[in-house]
Formats: C-alpha cells, structure tokens, sequence
C-alpha cells in the first residue's frame, strides 16, 4: 500500500484524538548514565535538568553500578562486542553456558536458556510446549508478552480475575476432564499495581488438579524473598513452580536478555523449536559478563535487596500518612492512583519542574479510569532522595487537588 495522503492523514488524526485525551506518549532524553540522579532534556533540545529518577526499573541500583561496568568491559575486550549469529550456529560461546548454569542455580531451577529479552521468551514457550489438547489458564493481568505469547499458541485458553483464587479454582475443575494438560499463567509481581501473585495457594491448587505453573518473575527477580530468588522463594514454593521466565533488564543489571528456567527437558524443546532463540542474535558478551558478575553479588549479600525493602516501606509510609490513594502492597512499585488521565500526565509535569522523573501511566497500559503515576524505589535511593519525592508530590498533590480539600484522586 503507498503511504498516500489519506493514510498520513488517518494517521495524523488518531495522533490528534490520543492527544487531545491526555493519552499522548511523549518521551523524555536521559543525557547521562541510567541512575538516581539524572540529567533529563524535556523536550529535545532545552536546557538539561538535574533531577532525581523514580520510574526506572533499576530496583537494585545496578544499571551503572561500577562492578557491573567493569564486568561488562572485560566481556567486551575478552569476547567482543557481539556475536553475529543466532545460537545453534556460531552464536554460542562458554559463557552463555556458564551464565545459564548460574540462573538455574540462583532460581533453583535445573536448567536455564537465554533469550534476547524475556518477551522474547514468553513468546517461545507456549507455541513450544502446547496443542489445542491443551489448556492455558491465566491471570487477567498478565503482561503483554505473555498475553502476546500465548495468542502465538493453539492450545485453548481461559483466564481468571486477578489474584482470585476461587475463581482460578472453579477453571480447574472445569478443564480438568477437557484438557491433556493445563497450565497455569501469571506474574510474580504485576507491574502496574505492584501486588503479588498468591503462589502458595496458586501452587496448591496446581497440585490438587494436576497442573503446571508458569511464573513471568521480571518484576521481582533479584529482590523479593529472603535473598531476592523472587516470588516462588518469598512464598516458600520454590520447588513447586515449573518454569520461571525473567528478565536481566531491570534487577539483574538493566541491560537486556531474558531466560527461561525449568526442568532440562523444556529448555531443550526451546533450544530445538524456540523460534526467538533460534532466529535472534545471542545475547552480546558484555551483557552476559555483567550479568554474571551482578548472580554473584547477589549471591554474596542481600544488602540491596534489604536497602530497597526499607526504602520502599519508608515511601509508603510517608505518602499514605500524607493522604495520598495508593494501591497496597509490599513491593517497590508503588502506584499513586489519580483515575484521569490528562492529571496524571499534568502530575508528572508539575513533578518534573519539582526534580521529580516520573511517568503518568494510562489506557491502554493500564485500564480506562485506572491512570496513575507508577513510582519505582530503587536501592540507590537515599532516605534524603526520598523525602524530596514526598516533599515533591505533596506540593504538586496540593496544587492540583488531589491531596488536601478539593481532592479529586480516582481509585
């Protein structure tokens, strides 16, 4: 089709009407290295702004951390800048291996394969591993890759509401006589709302009908349970869950590549039928010595994990005793809810001039009516750091009602 007047101009008017509902996603340009502080030009081209970043998923400070760094440029002068070729062919070297053999142990899974991002790997697991004599039964809220993965699938699918246990109970019972194998599919962490997946009882019930449990932990690897091996090792399930997909974008380092960890024989089939794995590049060199290095400090010290579970309970405290609608939770994805979504946006401006980066977050990222402001704890967060946020919101919160008399906060 030829790029023709009348198609720019259908184009330029959903650009209009995205815009007009304060729906319009407009990108900020960080001009130094991902961390707490930052150096942000908004728009393109204006005069830098030092400001302090809560929306990044750098949950443990490590994107620029210096052992990271330093890892990563041993991997670039000992292996090279990248690999040119998909795995089966020339793309594999021994640290592939080893790294895979580090997250399986970090996880407490058999066996682990890397993949070029974890949407990449919740885009092969399913069309892999299930037929339409199969069953997928997944949370309402999960991710978009895992949603996109499973639309890749034939198996036949269902969902339940969100964290409703009943619910997922009554699926069960339903499939349990119409399907070869069921599969249960949910987040960890859910993203926007930074609750937990029950896995106790999601693991119990898998038990009681015979299904398997696939976890997406990208929001929780590295910091929740005990020593940061995710939700499966915070609700003491870790050998309950079947497969784990992550990611070492955000916790692991911030980077990029995702995996897949489970039992040998699933990653095989991956290895041998995973179309990600088998048509992407292999993950560069230097991402995998940074990823190594930081599965080795975090198997040394939960320090960081421990710092960002206090600098999140701090946060929480400070905003809800200031009056502002948050979703409960215990994780350090904190949402500031505000339902409309030209004040969320307007909230993160106002916040911007204030030294505060975040992000108004509305539909279709999150539901219509459901706009926030997602804020993100980081371990290089300083209490200081964090009382300039609180200090930050209020003053916006006051001036655009939505703490104080004449609040207008959604829910």
């Amino acid at each position: 089709m030829a790029y023709t007047d009348a198609f720019k101009g259908q184009l330029a008017a959903t650009l209009s009407e995205v815009a007009d509902a304060g729906l319009y996603k407009d990108e900020r340009f960080i001009c130094n290295e991902q961390g707490v502080e930052i150096d942000v030009e908004y728009p393109r081209g204006s005069e830098k702004m030092r400001v302090l970043n809560f929306c990044a998923n750098n949950y443990l400070g490590l994107s620029s951390h210096p052992q990271v760094i330093e890892a990563a440029r041993k991997g670039l002068d000992e292996r090279g800048y990248g690999m040119s070729s998909v795995r089966f062919i020339c793309g594999t070297q021994d640290v592939h291996n080893e790294l895979e053999k580090k997250m399986a142990a970090f996880l407490g899974k058999e066996d682990c394969i890397l993949f070029a991002s974890c949407f990449d790997a919740n885009a092969a697991i399913f069309e892999v591993l299930f037929t339409d004599e199969d069953v997928l039964i997944n949370d309402r809220l999960i991710h978009a890759s895992l949603i996109d993965g499973i639309r890749l699938c034939n198996a036949q699918r269902d969902s339940y509401k969100n964290a409703d246990m009943g619910h997922l109970e009554r699926k069960l019972k339903m499939w349990k006589d119409k399907a070869r194998h069921m599969c249960i599919v949910t987040d960890g962490v859910f993203s926007m709302d930074g609750i937990l997946a029950p896995m106790d009882k999601i693991c119990a019930l898998a038990e009681e009908y015979g299904a398997l449990v696939l976890v997406d932990d990208s929001h929780a690897s590295g910091f929740i349970g005990k020593t940061g091996r995710g939700v499966h090792e915070h609700f003491g399930v870790m050998d309950k869950v079947d497969v784990i997909t992550t990611t070492m974008g955000k916790a692991l380092g911030g980077a990029s590549g995702g995996l897949v960890a489970g039992p040998r024989e699933i990653t095989e089939m991956l290895r041998n039928r995973g179309r990600p794995y088998l048509f992407s590049n292999s993950v560069p060199p230097p991402i995998i010595y940074g990823a190594m290095a930081v599965v080795d400090m975090l198997s040394q010290t939960t320090e960081l994990r421990d710092k960002l579970e206090w600098n999140a309970k701090y946060f929480r405290e400070k905003m809800e005793a200031a009056g502002f609608n948050l979703v409960p939770g215990e994780t350090p994805i904190i949402p500031v809810m505000l339902g409309d979504a030209k004040l969320a946006n307007d909230m993160a401006r106002e916040l911007l001039n204030e030294g505060i980066y975040v992000i108004g977050f509305s539909h279709p990222v999150v539901p219509m009516g459901k706009a926030r402001i997602r804020v993100q704890l980081s371990a290089g967060h300083d209490k200081e750091h964090i009382d300039k946020a609180v200090a930050g919101f209020i003053k916006v919160g006051e001036k655009l009602g939505v703490i104080g008399k004449g609040a207008k906060a959604g829910s």
